[in-house]
């Protein structure tokens, strides 16, 4: 018989790759979709052609009572919580919406799941965000956090929740401290996506410009469909815990541009134009993730360089806007 699993945010980046690979894990897979805010919520599911074989559930994070009927319908063995208002950003222009979607939503899955079904595991997408201004070169599960965004601190609201309900009321709950992670999949608004749609545009002759802020912020990239496999390792554990999923290795946002610009045989320079409205109030000028236990514990290791992730972006950019 299959496993019954429900994803909450499934239609972001992480919840289509992570639906994908639990389907192929043989799992009926159910998903929480809050139906606004998107004039295609559905597309990056359309994308890997996996819509048809989902079972989506209407609910809200910041809805109690709608989480409680999902995982009740859903009767899911595995509950991953994904959904969030993700994009740092945005977080300064609505941080009480942040912290009710990020932080309480968080808090309602977890109250749902203790309610409903406590043998359930539980998996909280947990951020490199969180640590901020860093206390440490290299961050790990030990480094002290300090975060420096509404969404970073709502985001260890629902880290540090997720360790007091497994510590308070037995769930096997583990959060996965997540650095950042791309794909084709990645919205618009995230620096990764912009620089590889914007550098597809200007090799079509349909955009001119590249404008961006602070360009030298060091940031450990890894690609999304690799880290949802880390995500589903940690509910397979005996025992719930907090792990760094990370590359190891930091990379400045000018070199980022450099490769996708090369990719496609155009000189950086010529295009990119650094602008001070893009600057944040306060910078996460470095992150650098140590996965070391990880490796050792999950066997988990990132396999898609940062390179290949940019070219496998930018091809994908490029097919969209000709159309292909």
């Amino acid at each position: 018989m299959s496993k019954q699993a429900l994803i909450t945010g499934i239609t972001g980046q992480d919840g289509a790759y992570l639906a994908q690979l639990l389907l192929q894990k043989g799992y009926e897979v159910h998903g929480l979709v809050a139906r606004r805010g998107s004039d295609h919520p559905l597309w990056r599911l359309d994308e890997l052609g996996i819509c048809d074989q989902l079972r989506l559930i209407d609910g809200d994070l910041t809805d109690l009572a709608s989480i409680v009927r999902a995982l009740q319908q859903s009767r899911a063995e595995e509950v991953y919580n994904l959904g969030a208002m993700s994009f740092v950003g945005t977080s300064w222009n609505q941080p009480l919406l942040t912290a009710q979607v990020t932080g309480v939503g968080a808090a309602n899955v977890l109250e749902a799941l203790r309610l409903v079904n406590p043998t359930a595991r539980f998996y909280q997408a947990s951020t490199s965000e969180m640590f901020g201004l860093i206390q440490a070169e290299r961050q790990s599960e030990s480094t002290p956090f300090y975060p420096r965004s509404p969404y970073g601190v709502a985001k260890l609201y629902g880290h540090w929740l997720t360790v007091n309900y497994r510590e308070s009321f037995g769930l096997h709950a583990s959060s996965g401290i997540l650095f950042n992670h791309e794909s084709p999949l990645r919205g618009l608004e995230f620096v990764t996506r912009k620089v590889t749609d914007a550098v597809a545009r200007i090799k079509l002759g349909k955009q001119r410009e590249l404008r961006l802020g602070n360009i030298d912020a060091k940031r450990d990239w890894g690609f999304a469909g690799d880290y949802v496999e880390a995500m589903w390792r940690m509910l397979q554990q005996d025992k719930p815990d907090d792990y760094v999923i990370a590359t190891g290795r930091t990379t400045t946002v000018r070199d980022m541009c450099r490769i996708a610009f090369e990719h496609v045989g155009l000189k950086m320079d010529d295009h990119l134009i650094i602008d001070p409205a893009f600057f944040r109030p306060a910078e996460v000028d470095v992150l650098l993730g140590d996965p070391a236990k990880a490796e050792s514990r999950l066997g988990w290791r990132a396999t898609t360089s940062l390179e290949q992730l940019i070219v496998m972006m930018v091809e994908a950019d490029l097919r969209r806007l000709s159309g292909g």
